[in-house]
Formats: structure tokens, C-alpha cells, sequence
């Protein structure tokens, strides 16, 4: 996806919930940010069972187990304000370059383009949304809301069908070697495209057809794929 966070913004994030937890509910600043680098941490290896709660459910849970790990008690209105705080700003900040809008605009002109992300459908969708995304694209996939993510072969054949495109006439363009590059190899696509967003990095597995460091930089490697 060609939204994101850099990291000044998600830094500014957190130091909003730091405040909120120093200057509303007296915890000293060491406390908050342990309850913050917690959060994060569950966060990054969190699972989620639809069956039994709502993505929303599960965060505002981060957050309350988090605040139990430092402070016994009762936690579940704090934990829920740390959430819509971090939830909202999250949205708010999530950008999307001009010159990369302008780049999207100018590819449609000759290319079907899908957006395809893997992850829960409402956190998905709710980026999307909040950064404009949808009008760049001729069709948003969300591996969460399949079957099957990528790097599995059937949701880029399910993209392909959306636009009416043969899998050996499409290109993938992303920024993981380990779903977008190897995923668009098991579906048998004509090209991969891989955005290196760390230059020390040579030699990688899988191998993509073409690396480039920027995703301005695209449309010329598209005008010679072959």
C-alpha cells in the first residue's frame, strides 16, 4: 500500500498517550511509556479469533492488559481512551505523497491497477478510507476479508479475474519479499516488482524481477518489462 506512517509520526502517537496517561490519570512518565512499549508489543503479535470479538475488542484488551501489567486495577475506561486516542490519530496521520497521487493518476491512464494489502478487512479498510486510497485504484482487495493472503496464488488470480486480466499480464509491485515478491512468483505473474526501502540490502530471497528504491521510479521499469 502506498499510505503509511513515517516515524515521526507514529512517534508523535505515543507521546499523545503519554500525555494523556501522565496529565489525566497521574502515571509517572517511566510508567507510561513501559505501558506504551507494551502495547506496541502486543500489537505486533496479536492474532485475532472473529468468532469471539472485533479488532477494536482486541486493542482496547492490548491496552487494558498493558495498564494491568504496570498498575493493578480496574483499567477497562482508561484502556478504551488510549485506544480511540491512538486509534484516531493513527487514521489522521496516515498519509499518502502527492507526487505519488499523481503517479497513480498518470498509470491509470494506460493500466488497470488493484490495490491488494493482507490484514484484518475493518483495519484495512478504515486506512483506505482515511487516506483516499480507493479512487487511485480499479479494484481494493483485502487478503483478510479471503480465504486465502498473499503469498497464496488464489488471491491473485482473484485480482486478476476482478480486472479482467490474464495472471502472465500482470505485474506486482510491493514492498515484502516474503508476500508481495513471492506471492506474485506463485501466481505465475509476468513481473515482480520489489520497493527496497533499506539500499544496504543486495542479495535477497526470493529474487524479484526488478528492484527499485522508490515507487516514483516504477512506471519507467514498467515501460520496460518484458
Amino acid at each position: 500500500m502506498t499510505a503509511y506512517h513515517n516515524d515521526k509520526s507514529c512517534s508523535v502517537i505515543l507521546k499523545e498517550v503519554v500525555k494523556v496517561l501522565i496529565e489525566k490519570n497521574q502515571y509517572k512518565e517511566e510508567e507510561a511509556l513501559i505501558i506504551c512499549n507494551k502495547f506496541q508489543a502486543k500489537l505486533g503479535c496479536e492474532t485475532l479469533d472473529s468468532s469471539t470479538m472485533t479488532i477494536d475488542d482486541l486493542r482496547v484488551q492490548h491496552w487494558e492488559d498493558a495498564l494491568q501489567e504496570v498498575r493493578q486495577g480496574d483499567h477497562k475506561k482508561v484502556a478504551m481512551d488510549c485506544y480511540t486516542l491512538w486509534k484516531t490519530r493513527r487514521l489522521q496521520l496516515l498519509t499518502m505523497s502527492e507526487n505519488t497521487k499523481d503517479m497513480l493518476c498518470e498509470l491509470r491512464k494506460s493500466t488497470r491497477l488493484v490495490l491488494l494489502t493482507n490484514g484484518v478487512g475493518q483495519v484495512q479498510r478504515e486506512k483506505i478510507e482515511s487516506c483516499g486510497a480507493q479512487q487511485f485504484f480499479d479494484a481494493v482487495v483485502v487478503g483478510g476479508e479471503h480465504a486465502e493472503e498473499k503469498p497464496a496464488p488464489s488471491i491473485f488470480y482473484h485480482c486478476c479475474d476482478l480486472i479482467r486480466v490474464l495472471p502472465g499480464d500482470c505485474v506486482m509491485v510491493g514492498d515484502n519479499l516474503d508476500t508481495d515478491i513471492q506471492g506474485g512468483l506463485n501466481a505465475g505473474l509476468k513481473a515482480t516488482i520489489w520497493l527496497n526501502k533499506n539500499p544496504s540490502i543486495i542479495k535477497v530471497s526470493p529474487t524479484p524481477h526488478y528492484t527499485v528504491k522508490s515507487v516514483m521510479e516504477v512506471p519507467d521499469v514498467l515501460k520496460n518489462v518484458k
